[in-house]
Order: C-alpha cells, then sequence, then structure tokens
C-alpha cells in the first residue's frame, strides 16, 4: 500500500497542512520543522505528486527554449545547442525542466509563444535570435511574462534581452592584424541588412580610422552566408588594384571560400594574406589552414540567460538590457602569431 500525506503528518507529528506547505515550498514554515517533515517524507519513501503539487503553486517547472529550426542549423549555427547546454545546466540546478521548441519562421514563433502563455504551459522562456519578430517582442511587453531574448532586436524595444558586443568583435579583429603588422585590411561579409555583421564592419572601420589606416570603398564586399559568396568576392578583391594583406571574414563559410580563391591565386596565408572570423565553429580548425577566430564564450551566456530568467521570474519588474560576454581572440594558422 502507498504512503500517503496523511502517513507522513502522523509520523512526523504534524498537520496535513504543515506537510503540504513542505511539499509546496511555502515560506511559513520553520526550517527545523521543514527538515523534519523531509526527513520523514524520505524515510517512508513518500513522494508526492509534482504535477499536483505544481498545479497548486500555479508552477509548471518548465522553462521554454524558443528557436527557429531550419534543416542543418546544428552544422551551420552549433553555437544555438551551446546555449541551449549552458542555459541547461542552470535549469537543473533550479530543479526546472528546459524544453526545446523548435518553429519553423517567426510567424510559428509568435504563434506558439501565444500558446505558452495562454496555457501556462512554462514559467519563463529562453528566445534566441532567430525567433526574434516586432511582433513577438510587443507580445511579450504587454503579457509581462518572464522571458530573456538572446540577442538584441534590432528595433526599439522594452523586453529584456542579452547580448554579445559585435563592434568589439570588429575592433578586436582589426586591432590584432593590425598589430601583426598588416595595412591593407579589407572586411567581407553578410547582407547588407544583416545587423550582426554591421556591428561588425562598424567595429572594423572604427578601429582603422583610429590607425589613420586607409578604407576605400572596394575593400568591403557584402555577399551572403556561404562559401560560394566568400570565394566570389575574395577573387574581386584579387582581382582589384588595391590588393589586401589582410582579410576579416564575417562568418566560417565565407572564410573558408575566401581561402579557396586565395590558393587558387597560388597566394601563401597567412604571409600574403591573413585571414581572421568569428565564432569558433568546428569548421574553423577543419580547413587548412585553420582559421584564427574572435570567440566568445556562448555557453556562458546560456547559463547568463538563463540565470536573469530565474530572477525575473521572482521579480517580473526586473528588465535586463546587457551585453554580457566578452569576445576573445583563439590564433591559428590563419594569421601572423603576434602575441
Amino acid at each position: 500500500m502507498s504512503v500517503t500525506i496523511k502517513d507522513v503528518a502522523k509520523a512526523a507529528g504534524v498537520s496535513i497542512a504543515t506537510v503540504s506547505k513542505v511539499i509546496n515550498n511555502k515560506p511559513s514554515i520553520s526550517e527545523k520543522t521543514r527538515n523534519h517533515v523531509i526527513e520523514v517524507m524520505n524515510r517512508l519513501n513518500y513522494h508526492p505528486n509534482a504535477q499536483a503539487s505544481n498545479f497548486a503553486r500555479k508552477c509548471s517547472e518548465n522553462i521554454i527554449f524558443l528557436a527557429v529550426a531550419e534543416p542543418q542549423t546544428a552544422f551551420l549555427n552549433p553555437h544555438m545547442f551551446e546555449i541551449m547546454c549552458g542555459a541547461q545546466t542552470i535549469t537543473h540546478q533550479n530543479r526546472y525542466n528546459l524544453i526545446f521548441l523548435g518553429v519553423t519562421d517567426k510567424d510559428h514563433a509568435c504563434q506558439e509563444l501565444s500558446d505558452i502563455i495562454g496555457r501556462k504551459t512554462a514559467d519563463g522562456i529562453l528566445i534566441h535570435g532567430s525567433a526574434t519578430s516586432r511582433t513577438l517582442v510587443n507580445l511579450l511587453e504587454k503579457t509581462g511574462f518572464p522571458h530573456v531574448i538572446i540577442g538584441r532586436p534590432p528595433f526599439s524595444n522594452t523586453a529584456c534581452w542579452i547580448d554579445i558586443n559585435n563592434h568589439v568583435s570588429g575592433h578586436l579583429a582589426t586591432k590584432y592584424l593590425a598589430k601583426c603588422g598588416y595595412t591593407h585590411i579589407a572586411f567581407i561579409g553578410g547582407p547588407e541588412s544583416d545587423e550582426i555583421s554591421r556591428h561588425r564592419l562598424h567595429g572594423f572601420i572604427s578601429y582603422m580610422r583610429i590607425l589613420g589606416l586607409d578604407i576605400p570603398a572596394s575593400q568591403i564586399k557584402y555577399g551572403t552566408y556561404s562559401r560560394q559568396s566568400g570565394y566570389d568576392m575574395m577573387e574581386e578583391l584579387l582581382r582589384g588594384t588595391y590588393l589586401p594583406d589582410a582579410v576579416i571574414c564575417e562568418d566560417n563559410q565565407i572564410a573558408i571560400g575566401a581561402v579557396s580563391a586565395i590558393q587558387k591565386h597560388g597566394m601563401a596565408i597567412p604571409d600574403d594574406v591573413g585571414i581572421i572570423t568569428f565564432d569558433n565553429y568546428p569548421l574553423s580548425q577543419l580547413v587548412n589552414p585553420p582559421l584564427t577566430v574572435i570567440d566568445i564564450d556562448v555557453n556562458q551566456m546560456g547559463q547568463q540567460a538563463a540565470d536573469i530568467l530565474f530572477q525575473k521570474i521572482k521579480n517580473p519588474s526586473l528588465n535586463i538590457q546587457s551585453f554580457t560576454t566578452v569576445p576573445e581572440i583563439i590564433i591559428r594558422s590563419s594569421t601572423k602569431n603576434c602575441i
């Protein structure tokens, strides 16, 4: 016969209401009584119905991680899953479940968020930048549902978010190349409309101006996040009249395409042309030569996002908008080593 809450109350010499308060973590119970009741529960091998307990507390003990998940997402954006691993560390410490919810697009993300809020299937939500839209942010602002967006929304808002300072990342890449003696530095990136690419480019431009170095318009190229685009942009640079001695590539795929173009022209990396990129994806180490990268600890970023979310669950009025993670350089063979 299974042990009941009545059995626990009798064995502990307390009321059923007291046992219920211990199970539901109510603050009105003394630490001594709480520990005594827990000891009796363990001795009797009593396991309260978690679902019923959560319902009574109006708590699901679920945190949702919402992101757009397309084919090859794990290959093209492994950082998303490293962020999740960091978040999982904190949710586990708080005895919560982290549930991944992949959606097809931003409209789908809004529908799912509305459903989560309406059905109260989670106590809070972590939202990857890929799922963010003005409509989604408006819904968060209107409802006050506990959330942290990972990646600053590219419009004015009062939502809670954390992000990487991509301007600093572009600044750091340029500073290191200049330290190594490169002076004719080019930048090849994704679409001109992409905010991350734009901030990294601004970091590059600002530091070049600090150094007093020239930036011909021909040394800045926009394309797509693909090897072919990286190859094509690098070809344009190499066919031009102003040959770069170093190139900042906005992502790994672009960098790999650029390396192919440089090698096709019989030029040596890093002596003739240095290459630096962003994000320490596995791809960056598999290309020959391995790529120097500007990286951030995204696992730590996931931990920070989850930690802020739990603070926000306890204090809904809390609002944080912050750049939380400092970029670092990982030096490999695609640039000269100047440390």
